[in-house]
C-alpha cells in the first residue's frame, strides 16, 4: 500500500523507465534476443555464472534483476565499491540458509572488479557448490581485473553501448509515460544523444531534466539546451583500459595515414584530461619508430612541439601537438631503422665476445703497435672516392647487413647511398 508521502510525490522517471521484462531492455539484442545466450539460460532453466562487462548505463543491474524473477531466484545486490569481507558472508550465509528451504540465490555485485585479488577469490567455493549465481557487473576489461581462477568459472557475456537507434526508443517511451513530446527540435533531440554518449540511465536523466525545466509552449534549440544542461566529463579513467583504448586507436590512425582519424582521437584523449607530456612521449616514439628515417625531420618536429607545449602550456600549446598529430600522419612510414636494431641487439648477444679487426683499433702503446692493433687501417678521406671498403666486422663473423631502407621518403636517398657503397665494395673486393 502506497504511503502519503509516495502519493504525495512524483517517482523519478528512471524508476517509471524500469524494464520489468526482459523484452523491454533495449540495445542487447545480441544477449537478449530469441538466440541470445541469456534466453536460452532461461528457457532452459539452467543458470550459471557470469559476468555482465560493458560501459555505464546499459542495463547491467537491470538484467541480473528481471534474470532472477524470471528464475525465481532470490535478488540480492552488492556494490564491490561500499561492501567488504563481512558483507560477503552475511549474503553467502543467507543464501545457503535459503538454498536448504529449497530456493536459489542470484548474488549480484556491481562493479566486481573493484574487489581485490584476495577477495574475488572468496566467491570461488560458493560459486563451485552452487551456493550462489554469481552475476558480476564491471566496466572494465575483465581479463586485466579479475582473477584468472574467477574468471574460469564464470562466462563473459559483453554489453554494447546504446545506439541512437536504441536511445530513440528510450525516448519514445518516456513521451509515452510522460503524455507528452520532449520540447527539442531535432537538432536538440540529436544534441542530448550525443550528450548521453551511450548511457541510458544519463540520457533518462537528461529527458527528464528538459521535461521538468521547459517552460510551457518553449520548443529548445541546441544554444538553450545548453545553458540547461551540464556536460559531464568523458568516461575515461587514465589506469584503466579506456585510456590504453585511445592511445591504441591514435597510434593506428597515424600509423594508417588517416590525419583525421588521429587529430580525433587526439582531441578525444585531450577533453578527456590526459596527460599531454603522455601524449607527446608516444607521439615521440611514434615519430623514431613508425616514420624513422623516412622523415628525419619528424623526430625534429616532435621535440619542436613538445618544446612549444612545455612554453605555452594548454590551451595554446594544444595546437602545437595537434599539429604533430596532423605531420606525424601524413608523414611517409618506415621502420626499417627498428627492424634492423631490434635484429642487430640479438646478433650482438650472440657474437658478444668476438673482438674488432686489430685493423680498426687505435694503437696507443708499443706493445699495442707489436700486436698488430691499427696496421693495415686505411684512412677513409684519404682514398679514392673517399672510401676504402675496408672490413668492420669481426674476423669471424660475416659480413651481415641489417639496414634495409625501403622506397619511401628520405629513405630512397639513404637506398641510393647505400647501393653507391655496397657497388664501390664489391669491385674493391674483386681488385684484392
Amino acid at each position: 500500500m502506497s504511503t502519503l508521502f509516495e502519493k504525495l510525490t512524483d517517482k523519478p522517471l528512471a524508476d517509471k523507465m524500469r524494464p520489468e521484462h526482459l523484452s523491454d531492455v533495449v540495445g542487447q539484442d545480441h544477449l537478449l534476443g530469441e538466440k541470445g545466450p541469456l534466453s536460452r539460460m532461461i528457457k532452459s532453466g539452467k543458470m550459471s555464472s557470469f559476468i555482465l562487462w560493458g560501459p555505464p548505463g546499459c542495463g547491467k543491474t537491470t538484467i541480473a534483476r528481471i534474470l532472477a524473477q524470471e528464475t525465481n531466484l532470490h535478488f540480492e545486490s552488492l556494490s564491490a565499491v561500499f561492501s567488504g569481507v563481512a558483507d560477503l558472508r552475511k549474503v553467502f550465509e543467507a543464501a545457503r540458509q535459503r538454498r536448504r528451504m529449497g530456493q536459489g540465490t542470484l548474488l549480484f555485485v556491481d562493479e566486481i572488479h573493484r574487489f581485490n585479488r584476495s577477495q574475488q577469490d572468496g566467491f570461488l567455493p560458493y560459486v563451485e557448490d552452487g551456493t550462489v549465481i554469481l552475476v558480476g557487473a564491471t566496466t572494465e576489461n575483465p581479463s586485466f581485473e579479475l582473477n584468472g581462477a574467477l574468471l574460469s568459472r564464470c562466462k563473459v557475456f559483453v554489453m554494447n553501448r546504446l545506439s541512437d537507434e536504441a536511445l530513440d526508443k528510450i525516448l519514445a517511451k518516456a513521451e509515452q509515460l510522460s503524455g507528452r513530446s520532449i520540447p527539442l527540435d531535432n537538432v536538440g533531440k540529436n544534441y542530448i544523444k550525443s550528450l548521453a554518449d551511450g548511457d541510458g540511465r544519463y540520457f533518462i536523466n537528461l529527458i527528464e531534466s528538459v521535461f521538468q525545466y521547459a517552460l510551457p509552449d518553449e520548443i529548445l534549440d541546441k544554444e538553450a539546451l545548453e545553458q540547461l544542461l551540464q556536460r559531464r566529463l568523458p568516461n575515461y579513467d587514465k589506469d584503466r583500459e579506456g585510456h590504453y583504448n585511445l592511445i591504441s586507436a591514435l597510434h593506428k590512425s597515424l600509423r594508417g595515414s588517416d590525419p583525421d582519424a588521429a587529430v580525433y582521437w587526439f582531441a578525444r584523449m585531450v577533453v578527456a584530461g590526459e596527460d599531454m607530456k603522455y601524449i607527446l612521449r608516444r607521439l615521440m616514439r611514434f615519430a623514431s619508430e613508425d616514420v624513422g628515417l623516412a622523415d628525419p625531420g619528424a623526430l625534429v618536429q616532435a621535440h619542436s612541439a613538445w618544446d612549444s607545449y612545455e612554453r605555452l602550456g594548454s590551451p595554446e600549446g594544444d595546437l602545437a601537438v595537434a599539429g604533430l598529430v596532423i605531420y606525424l600522419a601524413t608523414a611517409p612510414k618506415s621502420n626499417s631503422a627498428e627492424v634492423a636494431w631490434n635484429t642487430v641487439k640479438r646478433v650482438a648477444l650472440e657474437t658478444a665476445t668476438l673482438m674488432p679487426p686489430k685493423h680498426i683499433l687505435n694503437a696507443p702503446t708499443k706493445l699495442m703497435k707489436e700486436l698488430g692493433y691499427n696496421q693495415g687501417y686505411q684512412y677513409d678521406p684519404d682514398t679514392k672516392d673517399s672510401f676504402s671498403g675496408q672490413n668492420y666486422f669481426p674476423d669471424e663473423m660475416k659480413r651481415q647487413t641489417f639496414y634495409h631502407p625501403n622506397e619511401r621518403g628520405y629513405e630512397r636517398e639513404l637506398k641510393k647511398r647505400i647501393d653507391y657503397w655496397n657497388n664501390l665494395r664489391q669491385k674493391l673486393q674483386k681488385k684484392t
